[in-house]
């Protein structure tokens, strides 16, 4: 079984996105959430072990664009993945900006 990490980059403004919920499901069931800390960071979200199977990050982007004075496109930005192997560490990041995204599997 595997944990789960993720970061978001603000890359309009060059800074950590600081004060982003996010949730973190699995066939609709929330398995946990969390809040991006100020170098826009969760170490650990949902439970302590993942087993392998779909799951689906989902960052409150409306929330974040009004809490910082910016308006975006996306309300919403959802990430859908596939853990395959029960072992190990896996990291999702997400570079935001307000009309675009881009995410890839990190380290």
């Amino acid at each position: 079984m595997g944990t789960l990490s993720t970061h978001v980059l603000d890359t309009a403004i060059g800074r950590p996105a600081e004060g982003l919920e996010i949730v973190l499901t699995q066939s609709g069931k929330e398995l946990g959430r969390g809040t991006t800390n100020a170098d826009g960071r969760v170490g650990v979200i949902g439970p302590g072990q993942l087993a392998p199977g779909d799951y689906v990050l989902t960052f409150d982007t409306a929330g974040y664009f009004r809490a910082s004075g910016q308006v975006g496109f996306y309300p919403t930005v959802s990430i859908t993945f596939t853990i395959v192997e029960g072992a190990g560490h896996y990291h999702v990041p997400l570079l935001l900006q307000p009309y675009g995204y881009a995410t890839y599997r990190g380290s």
